[in-house]
């Protein structure tokens, strides 16, 4: 096999500075073989740091469970698998296999993920292959679910077949899947001993882009023509979505691409927004979280190209020497959006098409029936914190396993951890209903929605990142945080509340209203500002804050937010409005015992002419915000401005 060497200009030459030790493991792998493949026939318990680098690209992480761990005893090594399933889909018989693997060889539950897939915990290495060869010979994969390549991609998980867009998003994240699957032969050599279980029929058009080689986009005559010898600097995520549609946080992917329609729903292109991502590192100023810009758009015959120059761009002049600063938002922040875009069209072989405007984006969950728009329904199932287990009067595995099983039914992940179940036929929606009822699954309308935005990662015991809890904990923190707000008179009010128990962001917590990123033991940085439909970076307020001083902590802010609120404004809004100073001011000042909140306002009624009238409503649909909002606000700006200029 030909080895392909690094981009010099990537490395800013040799002369200058090394490479990191993973760029030499990456090398010497022979494209993801070794060492992996010799120590997984090894008699040990674990593999060592260079076999546990390969094995990412396979999809598994090497853990220990912290719970067990005993000073002088060696630690309980287990495996966490991770699937790749484009679009979050799970065909019927891929779940099943998923849920008696969970048993024969984990911990006896599954994990929705917060890019759509299944992760199964506790796997011990001996039993390793024998897992991964069960999810490839039940229709799955876990290559490329880890590692330093495309991740899993994402997509709106609705099934909505009398909307054209949405199928196309799904179809086209499974192209750009199969555009940019690692092409070695290693995955079936290690996991199936060489034999591929099912041959997938790739597109045409899939085929022959990762073979065209635009301006060197392409490496000729290597295992892997589009990733190389080296792969990519560090991990790559992408998503497609629709117009309006943000259930998959379009603005923290190294990639989003916007799926544009004409009237009659026939695709015609695609927005590219691009530099977006969530990691970071508590003290190192120089990793940071980053909201993706727009970059452009491009015709559909285009598309597979202009991935291709998106990735190469990264490819090749991404950092391979400091990992921290190795995403593509760092070269997207270095560079800056016109040097970054001029580069992508030098690979691309023309200019980017300017950017299409956008209608206001809404997060959406799914959760509850929908019609599909083909007779058949889909229904989305909360899963809080994406843990799919039994437990006493909640039996939500023994539910979906029971559903899957006698009605054949797929599911997609949704990329806020819940599972939607679709093509379901009208006549079985009542039984399955039933089930998950009987089961003690509460329907999404008796969830409380501040539990329905929120998401965790695993943390503790099993990711070795971890310096405090997060999945365990979030019931009992949203729990405080509803209790504190029913004190103060705000028992309906919710927002979008995140945490993470290390900074790396897995659950996107950079985005939230409210954002708690583990900074040490029972301990966060509270981030704020975040907007409800997670298009705005939030930013972090205070750096520790013990878990027990939460409520000491959060009430001076609801407080404010209570009596100064604007009509109609969201807690992450108005934290963004108001500034941290103020919110830090007033919480100086604060004193329970003593502070009295401001009288609750007489409305008075304010006439408008009819030219101003048909202008709101054009702002009530591009905004998506209640006129009354939208007055309130245009007004008090105008009375602010007003008496700043006349020293009143």
């Amino acid at each position: 096999m030909v080895q392909t060497p690094i981009n010099p200009q990537s490395l800013q030459s040799a002369v200058d500075h090394k490479v990191s030790k993973l760029e030499g493991i990456k090398e010497r792998s022979n494209f993801l073989r070794e060492p992996l493949a010799t120590e997984l026939r090894q008699d040990t318990n674990h593999f060592t740091d260079a076999a546990v680098q390969i094995l990412k690209f396979h999809g598994s992480y090497q853990q220990d469970n912290r719970d067990n761990r005993v000073k002088g005893q060696e630690k309980d090594y287990r495996m966490m698998l991770r699937t790749r399933n484009p679009g979050g889909f799970i065909p019927p018989q891929l779940y099943l296999a998923l849920d008696e693997l969970s048993d024969r060889y984990g911990y006896g539950h599954l994990r929705a993920t917060t890019r759509q897939g299944i992760q199964l915990h506790g796997i011990l290495k001996s039993n390793l292959q024998a897992t991964v060869a069960t999810i490839i010979q039940n229709l799955g994969s876990t290559l490329g679910a880890c590692g330093d390549l495309n991740r899993n991609i994402m997509a709106p998980p609705a099934i909505f077949r009398d909307k054209p867009e949405y199928l196309i998003a799904q179809e086209y994240a499974d192209k750009i899947a199969d555009l940019l699957r690692p092409q070695t032969e290693a995955y079936y050599e290690i996991w199936l001993d060489g034999e591929k279980a099912v041959t997938v029929e790739e597109h045409p058009d899939v085929v022959a882009a990762r073979q065209q080689n635009y301006n060197g986009t392409v490496f000729a005559d290597s295992a892997e023509p589009i990733y190389g010898t080296h792969y990519m600097p560090r991990k790559f995520k992408m998503a497609v979505t629709v117009p309006g549609d943000n259930s998959v946080d379009a603005y923290t992917q190294d990639v989003t691409l916007v799926v544009i329609t004409n009237k009659a729903g026939a695709l015609q292109g695609f927005n590219i927004l691009a530099g977006g991502g969530m990691g970071r590192t508590h003290n190192k100023e120089e990793t940071f979280a980053r909201i993706a810009d727009e970059i452009g758009y491009v015709d559909k015959a285009d598309i597979f190209d202009a991935v291709k120059a998106i990735v190469a761009t990264q490819r090749d002049y991404g950092d391979r020497f400091q990992r921290r600063h190795a995403r593509m938002k760092y070269l997207l922040h270095d560079w800056g959006v016109e040097k970054f875009r001029e580069q992508v069209e030098s690979y691309f072989g023309k200019p980017l098409k300017p950017f299409k405007k956008l209608p206001a984006w809404k997060f959406e969950d799914y959760l509850g029936w929908y019609e599909q728009g083909d007779g058949k329904w889909f229904v989305g199932v909360n899963i809080d914190n994406g843990r799919i287990y039994d437990n006493g009067s909640l039996n939500l595995r023994s539910a979906l396993r029971t559903i899957v099983e006698r009605y054949q039914v797929p599911m997609r992940i949704t990329a806020n951890q819940n599972i939607v179940l679709y093509d379901i036929e009208p006549g079985d929606k009542a039984a399955i209903q039933t089930l998950l009822d009987e089961h003690g699954v509460t329907r999404p309308d008796q969830v409380d929605q501040m539990v329905r935005e929120a998401m965790a990662c695993p943390a503790l015991p099993m990711c070795g990142l971890a310096v405090t809890e997060s999945e365990r904990v979030i019931p009992d923190i949203l729990g405080r945080v509803r209790a504190l707000l029913t004190k103060l008179g705000l028992p309906d009010e919710h927002f979008v509340v995140r945490m993470t128990g290390c900074p790396n962001g897995c659950a996107r917590p950079y985005m939230a209203e409210l954002g708690f990123v583990g900074s040490a033991p029972e301990s966060y940085q509270i981030w704020l500002g975040g907007s409800p439909n997670q298009t705005r970076l939030a930013r972090a307020y205070t750096e520790r804050l013990p878990v027990d001083e939460l409520e000491f902590f959060l009430e001076p802010l609801f407080v404010y937010f209570r009596d100064q609120r604007r009509v109609g404004e969201s807690f992450g809004d108005f934290c963004d409005r108001v500034s941290f100073d103020a919110l830090r001011k007033f919480s100086a000042g604060y004193d329970p015992a003593t502070y009295q909140p401001r009288k609750k306002d007489q409305r008075h009624r304010i006439g408008v002419y009819s030219d101003t009238y048909e202008l709101l409503k054009v702002a009530v649909e591009k905004e998506g915000r209640p006129m009354s909002q939208i007055t309130a606000d245009a007004i008090a700006d105008y009375v602010a401005k007003y008496l700043a200029e006349n020293g009143a």
